[in-house]
């Protein structure tokens, strides 16, 4: 619940003329740098530690024996960072009726014809298919990994155990990075969306057109409570 009270409590309506609207706060938006950040250490540590032929790539982590150290505990900290977004942004996740009609009239949302489409909390079906995405496919890392981490794991589970796990984790670390290039394309592809990211807020026109919802949600709980 206490991400729930934070993330409806920092939206806001900002200005009139021009409409801005506040999308995250400065909390929010470091722990979505600092989550990508890790996620790119550990794709590169991992593609270095997956093939021979990408052995160079450890030269960015100091050597083989530095980056097979360096690479679970990147792990757990993309863990414990994502684990923050988690709580703040999954009630706002839950998928509901408006998502499958949006999801029906995909054709529209390519052609950008929104005007065509249901009205839409602050996340539609594309966003919320990456959030659940992420979080199953790092839950599977999180936990393969740590049976493979025989460092300080070396007797969590068989050999056998430990085989399975590592195909797993391989998986999962090509379906994270599949994820993660659909995130940036999407964010790339809609205009205004990085903005929201980096300055933390996001035009009106753009609250209108793509999360009307959301928009309208928060100018009746502005209007309905004493201007701060």
């Amino acid at each position: 619940m206490a991400g729930r009270e934070f993330s409806e409590s920092t939206d806001k309506i900002l200005s009139l003329r021009p409409v801005e609207v506040r999308r995250y706060v400065t909390f929010t938006r470091i722990n979505h740098w600092f989550t990508a950040i890790c996620f790119i250490l550990l794709m590169l540590s991992g593609f270095a530690l997956f093939s021979p032929a990408l052995y160079g790539l450890t030269g960015l982590f100091g050597g083989g024996q530095t980056t097979r150290w360096l690479h679970p505990f990147i792990g757990i900290a993309l863990s414990v960072s994502f684990l923050g977004m988690f709580v703040q942004l999954v009630h706002l996740n839950i998928l509901r009726r408006e998502d499958l009609v949006w999801t029906s009239q995909i054709g529209d949302v390519i052609a950008g014809h929104e005007e065509r489409l249901p009205e839409l909390g602050k996340y539609n079906f594309g966003q919320k298919t990456v959030f659940w995405g992420m979080f199953w496919v790092i839950l599977a890392l999180l936990i393969s990994g740590i049976m493979m981490w025989v460092q300080y794991f070396p007797t969590l589970v068989s050999i056998e155990t430990r085989r399975i796990a590592i195909l797993v984790h391989s998986i999962s670390a090509v379906l994270i990075v599949l994820v993660f290039i659909l995130h940036v394309f999407a964010a790339v592809w809609t205009q205004g969306t990085i903005r929201a990211m980096t300055r933390g807020t996001v035009t009106g026109g753009w609250s209108w057109r793509h999360h009307r919802k959301w928009l309208r949600e928060l100018a009746r709980r502005q209007t309905s409570k004493p201007a701060e």
